[in-house]
C-alpha cells in the first residue's frame, strides 16, 4: 500500500502512521503540494534510488577555499562528530 499524506495529516496521526509502516504499508508525504520524502519500512530501505555518479552536485568541483585555514575534513569532524 502507498498511501499520499500531507505532513499537518502526518504530524498528527504519527503513531498511526508507524503501526501502519510496521506492518508494510508505505507513504508519500506531500508538502506544499509537492511530494517530498517517502516513508517506508526499515526492511525495504536499500540505498539511493539513483547512482551518485550521475547526480551534478554530486560531480561538482569545490567553489573555494576556507578563510579559517581548516581542512574539509577538519569541517566534516566539527558538524558531524
Amino acid at each position: 500500500m502507498n498511501a499520499i499524506i500531507n505532513v499537518k495529516e502526518l504530524r498528527a496521526s504519527l503513531p498511526q502512521v508507524v503501526e501502519s509502516v510496521r506492518k508494510g504499508a508505505r507513504f508519500t508525504v506531500i508538502y506544499r503540494s509537492r511530494p517530498v520524502f517517502r516513508i517506508v519500512p526499515v526492511d525495504e530501505v536499500t540505498g539511493p534510488e539513483t547512482q551518485l555518479d550521475n547526480e551534478t552536485l554530486y560531480r561538482a568541483k569545490p567553489v573555494g577555499r576556507s578563510s579559517d585555514g581548516k581542512s574539509a575534513a577538519n569541517h566534516d569532524d566539527v558538524l558531524y562528530g
